[in-house]
């Protein structure tokens, strides 16, 4: 994704990052699609090709995940670090990303959670993420003086599946109940038709987000975890929450 000018009226892009084909699709597809449908652009990086999957080749995994990508209206590139099931915290991936964040130049990025948990390429990446989006802000990194400076908005996490939720953090959910935001996720989840081989994941992570719906007084939602306490401009935003008093 190349950066493009926009008006003052149009919301900075979303930046997900992914560290296999379908991460982002199964853990926040559904806000993404909610995003895009509301006029955001968004990209997604995607770290590994899914070489060590157990299903699915790398080229067919590539696909897939261009198919989801384009079905959930966001752009998408693919980088290779350590390749899929070798990923370790680097310094220089996490400079490779934040020169990422300064090209796009994104207000929200989304990373996979830091629980432990899960597939280890998952933590990792989530902690190279962060990383990166404070080297992107910091003007005298020189092996990033070719692109200016850049200070995300939130950086907020989700979670591939229920294990890599985060224990004891009060998450931000999001309404993703609109018909058209749910047919976009579901028909982006299905394109990763590889990996629905052996486990229905389409109905699982449907399951998740009617339980977090439930929650919150709405059909479908998904949760979030912020890395940083979320600043508000006035208590406007702030209209419902998922307990009913």
């Amino acid at each position: 994704m190349k950066p493009t000018a926009r008006s003052a009226s149009e919301p900075a892009p979303l930046l997900a990052f992914g560290a296999h084909p379908d991460d982002i699709e199964f853990g926040c597809g559904g806000v993404i699609a909610r995003e895009t449908q509301a006029g955001r652009r968004a990209h997604f990086v995607i770290c590994s090709r899914g070489e060590s999957a157990t299903h699915g080749t790398p080229a067919q995994r590539t696909v897939e995940a261009g198919r989801a990508a384009r079905l959930l209206g966001a752009t998408v590139e693919f980088i290779r670090l350590d390749g899929d099931a070798r990923l370790e915290p680097k310094p220089a991936h996490a400079l490779r990303l934040a020169a990422i964040i300064r090209r796009v130049r994104p207000g929200v990025v989304f990373a996979p959670s830091l629980v432990e948990n899960q597939h280890p390429d998952h933590p990792r990446l989530g902690r190279l993420v962060r990383d990166a989006a404070r080297l992107a802000r910091y003007g005298g990194v020189a092996k990033l003086r070719g692109r200016p400076a850049h200070a995300i908005g939130p950086l907020l996490y989700y979670a591939a599946g229920q294990e890599a939720e985060p224990a004891g953090v009060l998450p931000v959910l999001m309404d993703i109940s609109a018909s058209r935001v749910v047919a976009a996720w579901t028909a982006a989840m299905k394109a990763h038709a590889s990996q629905l081989r052996t486990r229905n994941y389409v109905e699982l992570q449907l399951s998740r987000a009617r339980v977090q719906g439930l929650r919150a007084g709405v059909a479908y939602a998904q949760a979030l975890w912020p890395n940083d306490p979320l600043v508000f401009d006035s208590l406007s935003p702030l209209s419902r929450s998922a307990r009913r008093f």
